[in-house]
């Protein structure tokens, strides 16, 4: 009787005060039941005593009995959901094929059914003949896939020519020459390399987040290059707008100062001319009083004192001459001049500074030089020997032009310096790996050369059209800067801190290599002095580095 109730809903066997299956369950006189303890607590809170379900009153407090029969019903009622909560199919786990509603957790697979059954379901397999024939696994999930498609068997075994699975007949059969092995042991094989694609997927992640971590850091430098850049163009407009303004205040001070000196003396003058006005006027008016007299004594003694004329300037030797501004505002503009000229020198003095912070440390490459070139040891000098050397016809060595480059290359930014100092003629600059060395070519960007040249005070940067640029005194060092990315090759006149040229808009897909040509010398012996690439000044680099 007590298997029958267990049947029943779970309401049939929960406390209406709890809502939770029974726990030591007492019956009220009204019939109706609840947990000891949650009708115990009710009535303790009370005054008068009520049943919570029909609201039935009592005139005392009812003793309550434990209702065993259904505190029974209850305990079996909690196990069974305890069991089915066990058999019920958790995430990862098999279901029931056979299962309508809640599906139980399966124990069993079988082949022939391709069906999975839970232990309920599988009784049928278990006593009826026929079906204790069919083969029984532990359970699978996706029976169908785990079957061979030609010949209806599990597919237990694999091929490791084809990589496929196959069955027990396929080995027989279409596999029979190819290594064959038990699912098992490929899966640990491949588990093996699992470890190992892990261990690279890993490392592949890992060197993206450093290139994430790479782009993020450039874009801070960039920022914070922008925001140097901007302070200092900001300081220096605003020094030079403060100058044009003293220039401007300047000038008008001078013109305004020139213009009240001559107003002054006009006034001055103007003063005494009124002045002299004034005592020939009151002559006039005397003269033509005595005119009128007819009393003899009197108009000679008069006649006496107007016979003189009063002592005045002789005004035709007096002149206002207009004040010259002639060459006041040029004086005002060379000044002005002056000041830029200061500020661009500060100017240039701190872009070199910057590009010298990518100075990078390169060797001349014995094997791409030219015969006639001599080498120093260390590889940072380099002249023109004269004589033609036999060596390797090595792919890389220059055959005509009398030129070398570096062993390293670059990408990116990166600056050099070279000395020319004591050479009438020289070429530096930096190409591209795919230069043609072999023939006589012009050194051009169309042929991968980015070159300032030099020949007897004629300064010229090989471009399509060559551009000649303003000779430069004693040039004694040139400093090469290049910006990959930005496409960029700039020279500068070290020792004068004066940039040179820049060449700009170029086209970069290959290494760059820094490159020197120290031409040949003269019969008399001239421009045989060597080019040798020299270290930035440390000096330098130190203020440079304390400026940045």
């Amino acid at each position: 009787m007590a298997s029958a109730n267990t049947s029943g809903s779970e309401e049939n066997f929960s406390c209406c005060i709890c809502l939770d299956v029974f726990n030591r369950p007492v019956s009220t006189p009204c019939g109706h039941n609840f947990c000891k303890t949650c009708i115990t607590k009710t009535w303790d809170e009370q005054v008068n005593f009520k049943c919570p379900l029909c609201n039935k009153a009592f005139k005392r407090r009812p003793d309550l009995r434990i209702n065993t029969l259904l505190s029974e019903l209850a305990a079996q009622f909690q196990t069974s959901i305890r069991v089915k909560d066990q058999l019920c199919v958790k995430p990862g786990e098999v279901p029931c094929d056979v299962c309508t509603g809640t599906q139980l957790k399966a124990v069993k697979s079988c082949l022939v059914c391709l069906i999975s059954y839970c232990q309920t379901h599988l009784e049928p397999h278990q006593r009826v003949e026929i079906l204790k024939k069919h083969r029984l696994v532990e359970p699978m999930d996706r029976l169908e896939d785990r079957m061979c498609k030609k010949h209806n068997q599990l597919l237990e075994l694999f091929c490791r020519t084809d990589q496929v699975s196959v069955c027990q007949f396929c080995k027989e059969t279409d596999h029979k020459s190819h290594p064959v092995v038990p699912l098992k042991e490929e899966y640990e094989v491949k588990t093996a390399q699992l470890g190992k694609i892990e261990a690279e997927v890993q490392q592949m992640i890992h060197e993206r987040l450093n290139y994430i971590q790479e782009i993020i850091d450039t874009v801070n430098r960039s920022k914070a290059d922008a925001d140097r850049e901007i302070a200092d163009g900001v300081q220096i407009l605003t020094a030079l707008k403060r100058c044009i303004e003293k220039c401007q205040d300047d000038l008008n001070q001078m013109v305004k100062e020139k213009l009240k000196s001559t107003e002054k003396q006009a006034e001055h003058l103007i003063k005494e001319l009124e002045q002299e006005i004034e005592d020939l006027t009151n002559r006039s008016s005397d003269v033509k009083q005595l005119s009128h007299t007819e009393d003899h004594l009197h108009f000679l003694q008069a006649f006496r004192s107007l016979k003189d004329p009063p002592p005045t300037r002789d005004w035709t030797t007096v002149e206002v001459r207009p004040p010259s501004y002639v060459g006041t505002l040029r004086r005002s503009l060379d000044q002005l001049e002056e000041t830029l000229n200061m500020e661009m020198k500060k100017l240039r003095d701190a872009e070199l500074k910057r590009v010298q912070q990518y100075e990078v440390d390169v060797t001349l490459d014995p094997d791409t030089a030219h015969p006639c070139l001599i080498l120093s040891e260390d590889g940072k000098q380099v002249h023109d020997g004269g004589g033609r050397k036999k060596l390797p016809d090595n792919p890389k060595r220059f055959r005509l032009g009398r030129c070398v480059h570096t062993r390293q290359s670059f990408s990116g930014r990166f600056y050099f310096e070279v000395q020319v100092k004591d050479r009438t003629g020289w070429g530096l600059g930096v190409a591209r790996e795919s230069i043609n060395r072999k023939d006589w070519i012009i050194l051009t960007p169309e042929t991968g050369y980015w070159t300032l040249y030099f020949n007897k005070d004629v300064l010229v940067f090989n471009d399509h059209h060559a551009v000649r640029l303003p000779p430069r005194a004693e040039l004694q060092k040139v400093g090469v800067f290049v910006d990959y990315d930005e496409g960029l090759v700039s020279f500068y006149d070290v020792e004068a801190r004066v940039h040179i040229y820049s060449a700009t808009g170029c086209t970069f897909s290959e290494p760059l290599y820094p490159f020197l040509c120290p031409c040949n010398n003269d019969y008399k012996g001239n421009n045989s002095a060597p080019m040798v690439i020299s270290p930035v000044n440390q000096t330098d680099q130190d203020i440079c580095l304390i400026v940045k």
